[in-house]
């Protein structure tokens, strides 16, 4: 789950986003200051809203939140004081990861994308569409996940380009935004040594 919270733009309310609607119709269902919004079509949960959060809890800047195991027991409290049944949690791993190119072939239905499988982690791979003119097997560079958020507050959800899934996005330096990222296509090309499954951080990543 993603943790987000602008109070500035938005108001005093932690947005939990849980999965994409894939553009159909949803619906809110709301008890006390929470807000527990599900498609229409099927009730698949898509998000949280708690409204007034910073009774509850002291949030400190905005954009994605980064919340601790004490933070998740108060909202999970909250969430049974409402008589919600589900609960709110971390994702298990970074949604920004180093991977590799393992596989790679062109799209059959475009002549600049290709079909890239990639290692994300011991016996973990995620199958990405890309046209970055730089990718190869054998590559390693920053993958965002499914459920990241990336700088500019734009979502990756699973989805499809030219009828093939794809699940995350490898990254450019400028998507990451990066310090002085080359403004120029091709995605984030990181040394032969760099631990498949790391955790993304500029400081060991990112070298200007």
């Amino acid at each position: 789950m993603l943790f987000t919270y602008n109070p500035q733009g938005v108001g005093d309310v932690l947005m939990v986003l849980v999965a994409d609607s894939q553009g159909q119709a949803v619906e809110v269902t709301k008890k006390g200051a929470i807000a527990r919004v599900s498609r229409v079509d099927n009730q698949e949960l898509v998000a949280w809203n708690f409204f007034q959060v910073s009774e509850h809890l002291q949030l400190e800047g905005s954009g994605q939140m980064d919340l601790s195991e004490a933070d998740l027991t108060v909202l999970n409290a909250w969430l049974e004081a409402e008589g919600f049944e589900e609960r709110v949690a971390n994702f298990a791993s970074p949604r920004f990861v180093v991977g590799e190119i393992v596989e790679m072939e062109a799209h059959p239905d475009s002549d600049h994308l290709n079909i890239c499988q990639v290692a994300i982690g011991q016996d973990a791979s995620v199958q990405i569409v890309a046209g970055a003119p730089n990718a190869r097997v054998g590559l390693k560079t920053i993958v965002a996940l499914p459920g990241a958020m990336m700088p500019k507050g734009n979502l990756i959800f699973p989805g499809q380009l030219r009828g093939v899934d794809s699940f995350g996005m490898m990254c450019s330096p400028r998507e990451l935004a990066l310090p002085n990222a080359p403004q120029k296509r091709g995605i984030i090309e990181l040394p032969e040594a760099t631990p498949v499954g790391q955790a993304f951080d500029p400081t060991k990543h990112w070298q200007a």
